[in-house]
Order: C-alpha cells, then sequence, then structure tokens
C-alpha cells in the first residue's frame, strides 16, 4: 500500500480547505472598506480602549447575521430584495429596496471621497479631480471586465490592511489593560459615545453586506451548474461549506476591526489625539510600523493610502453591486457583475447611477474622513429594520424548508436586532 508524502498530503488538505472560500471570505473582507477604517480609528482615538471589547462580542451576531443572508441566497437561489418580492407585499419590498440604495449610495460618495483625500497625501492633484478619475476608472472596470478577474487584481491591495496587525504587535502595549478591555464592556449613556458605537454597529454589520453575500452566493450556485429548473440542488454538505467560508471570513474582519481600534487608541488617543480631523491624521496611527525608516511620516501615508485606496476600488463595486442586485430582483432584470452590459443594461444602469449620485456628495463640501463615520452611523440605523426582514425569512419553514433557522441561530439574530436597535433609539434620544 502507498502511502502519500506528508507534504504532499497537507497541501491537497490545504488547497482543500482553500476551495470552501468564497463569498463569506470577500464579504468579511469589503466589511473593513474606508468607512471601516475611519470609524474604527476615530473610536479608538476618541475613547481608547473602551470600545475596544465590541470586536469579540460583535463576532458571534456579525457570524450569524452573515450565514442567515449566506443561507437564504444558498437555499432559495434567489437574492433578498428577489425573496421578499415573493413572500412580502409590494410596500415592504420598495422600502427594503430603497433602504439599501440609499445608505449604498451615501457609502460610495464616503468611500470614493475617502479614496481622493488618501491620495492627496502622496500627489498634489485637485481633490475634485482625484473623485472624477475614481468614479470613471471604477465604473470603466466594472462595466468592461468581470468582477472575478478585478477583484482578483485588486484583492492584493488589501494586503496593505495587514499594517494595523502588524503595528498593533510591534509597539508597546499596556496587555493587561487591552485584554480587560477587550473581555470587560464599557459603556457611557452619552451622545458621542452612542454616536460612535452605533456607527461601529453599523460599519460591521451593514445593510450592503447582507445583500452581496445573499447575491454572490446565487452566483457561486450558478457558476458550478447547481441551480437547476429555477431551483437549487443542494444538500446539507453546501450548507456546512458555506458556513466555514461565512465564519473564516468574520473571523478575519472582526480580528482587523480589534487591530485598527487597537492601534488607534495606543498610537493616536495616548499621544493626545482624539479627534480624527483628515486623513492625515487617520495615516499617523501606522507611524509606529516604519518609524525607524527615514522619511517614515511619508511611508505610512503611503502605506495608508494604498490600504484605503485599495479597498475602496473593491468595496465600491460591492456597495453598487448590491444595489443593483437588490433593484434588478425587484423588476425581474438580469443581474451579475460577470455579465456583459448589453445583457444587463438596467443593472449596470443603476450601478451607474448610484456610483455618480454618490460622487455628487463630494460636491457639498462635508470632509471625506468625517463622512466616512456619518455613514457608518446611517447604516447602523439603516440596519435594524433589514434585520428584523432577515430574522423571519431565515426562520421560515416555508421559505427555507429544512435549513430554516435553529435555535442558536433565531437567538443570536433576535439579539442582534434588539442591541442594534437599542443602540440607534438611545441614539435619537440623548440627541
Amino acid at each position: 500500500m502507498s502511502v502519500s508524502p506528508p507534504n504532499k498530503f497537507n497541501k491537497r488538505k490545504i488547497l482543500k480547505w482553500l476551495s470552501l472560500l468564497g463569498p463569506g471570505l470577500t464579504t468579511g473582507a469589503a466589511d473593513d472598506d474606508p468607512s471601516g477604517i475611519a470609524t474604527y480609528s476615530q473610536t479608538g482615538a476618541q475613547f481608547g480602549y473602551g470600545q475596544l471589547w465590541t470586536a469579540l462580542y460583535m463576532l458571534p451576531f456579525m457570524t450569524a447575521v452573515q450565514e442567515a443572508c449566506a443561507r437564504i441566497g444558498l437555499v432559495t437561489g434567489k437574492g433578498i430584495a428577489a425573496v421578499v418580492k415573493e413572500h412580502y407585499s409590494r410596500k415592504v419590498l420598495y422600502a427594503v429596496v430603497g433602504l439599501v440604495v440609499v445608505a449604498n449610495t451615501i457609502n460610495i460618495g464616503a468611500d470614493i471621497g475617502a479614496m481622493a483625500a488618501a491620495a492627496q497625501l502622496l500627489i498634489p492633484i485637485h481633490f475634485i479631480l482625484l473623485t472624477l478619475l475614481f468614479t470613471t476608472g471604477i465604473l470603466l472596470l466594472e462595466i468592461f471586465t468581470s468582477y472575478r478577474l478585478y477583484s482578483r487584481i485588486l484583492k492584493w491591495l488589501a494586503l496593505a490592511l495587514l499594517a494595523y496587525p502588524i503595528t498593533a504587535f510591534i509597539i508597546d502595549q499596556p496587555w493587561p489593560t487591552v485584554l480587560r478591555a477587550s473581555l470587560v464592556p464599557h459603556f457611557e449613556f452619552s451622545f458621542a459615545f452612542l454616536f460612535i458605537i452605533t456607527g461601529v454597529f453599523g460599519t460591521t454589520i451593514t445593510p450592503y453586506m447582507f445583500f452581496w453575500e445573499a447575491s454572490q452566493e446565487v452566483e457561486e450556485e450558478q457558476a458550478q451548474g447547481l441551480i437547476r429548473d429555477g431551483k437549487p440542488r443542494i444538500g446539507w454538505p453546501h450548507i456546512h461549506a458555506m458556513r466555514k467560508d461565512n465564519t473564516f471570513g468574520m473571523l478575519i474582519s472582526e480580528f482587523t476591526t480589534w487591530s485598527i481600534l487597537l492601534v488607534g487608541a495606543t498610537v493616536l488617543h495616548n499621544s493626545g489625539v482624539t479627534d480624527i480631523k483628515n486623513a492625515a491624521d487617520a495615516a499617523k496611527a501606522l507611524e509606529p510600523l516604519v518609524h525607524s525608516f527615514p522619511h517614515a511620516g511619508f511611508l505610512a501615508k503611503l502605506i495608508f493610502s494604498i490600504g484605503i485606496i485599495g479597498l475602496g476600488l473593491l468595496a465600491v463595486p460591492v456597495l453598487s453591486g448590491s444595489a443593483a442586485y437588490a433593484v434588478a430582483e425587484a423588476f425581474d432584470w438580469h443581474a451579475s457583475l460577470n455579465l456583459k452590459f448589453r445583457k444587463a443594461y438596467g443593472f449596470y444602469g443603476v450601478i451607474t447611477v448610484a456610483t455618480l449620485v454618490g460622487l455628487g456628495i463630494n460636491f457639498v463640501g462635508i470632509d471625506p474622513v468625517k463622512a466616512l463615520v456619518y455613514t457608518a452611523v446611517i447604516n447602523g440605523v439603516a440596519a435594524v429594520p433589514l434585520l428584523f426582514l432577515i430574522v423571519n425569512i431565515a426562520a421560515s419553514e416555508q421559505i427555507m424548508g429544512v435549513y430554516k433557522s435553529g435555535w442558536l441561530s433565531k437567538t443570536l439574530l433576535w439579539a442582534t436586532f434588539v442591541i442594534m436597535g437599542a443602540a440607534a433609539v438611545a441614539l435619537f434620544f440623548t440627541l
């Protein structure tokens, strides 16, 4: 009997495991978009280690929400808007689609502005011209290339996010304090605290991720030939594979969140920077990573800018794409980022309009870094009614059959809805 060499066996195991990773990993990576980086950095700068615990405690809720969204897409073979259209009234459908389109459009504008502000740290070009260049480039790439090819090239730029975990561990940290702050929740009933924590919730458990992951699961099924006669042919092995993918993606996302919060607290807050006014302030958080190199300030700006621009180039198509999926599903249009323009002009029309309207937000004079934080707060409020709908769809035996939510999923989903709803209500109350 022949035995495979250990290195070949391990390689096969690794490749098999990596083959399970798909929409969950992509969604988790897209979650740490420019809005996320700005919000987490501002949180660390403003409250120090006071909200470090949110990264750990959000992980099970974020995982449960995204698992439910992915399961809806996998089981029904339809995006969330298509499921709502089939089982709910038109008023509910239009409200859901309107909510995600508005929230995503605002987010698109904030991300484009952040990319331009980050680029200005490196090159002396006017802010508006940079927003126009980024918008044009993104639209051309979205419309005329496959998103699979587009993301495969640009995802390497997102590796700049590794700068935050690396920085977190190379600088001197008060580890007992950090550990305690990571495990023990701290809460303040003030507008400032509730405003930023709503933003943290909103940029972590965010509406565009709900629609994106569900629709991407459908795209994966179609690519694998699992949908026949309009119905997915799946079993529990597909559900288990999706859950592994989803869990890994959310773990990576929340570890990055924790690292950004920690770096913001140690580098910015502890040195007296409690309010991030612009991109240059945010970039200072990475200076310890390159402090021993000549021109450390410029290197920090370079790493920060590459991360913001790379993640923005990935996130804007996700934002406009998830909005377009919702609209296309509502009106039975062809929808796929892998389709040519002539085969899905309505879908690409929504992408174009949402991106251009988002661009227009940058002409009203709001600071791009502040806009990212405001966007996160808006998402935190908008997510609440959408969560209520997702909880009910995922638990419905009529829609999900044997793959409906179990007791653990329902408990976590309802807890997420209550917590985010309470934060939104408390925010308005303190206002």
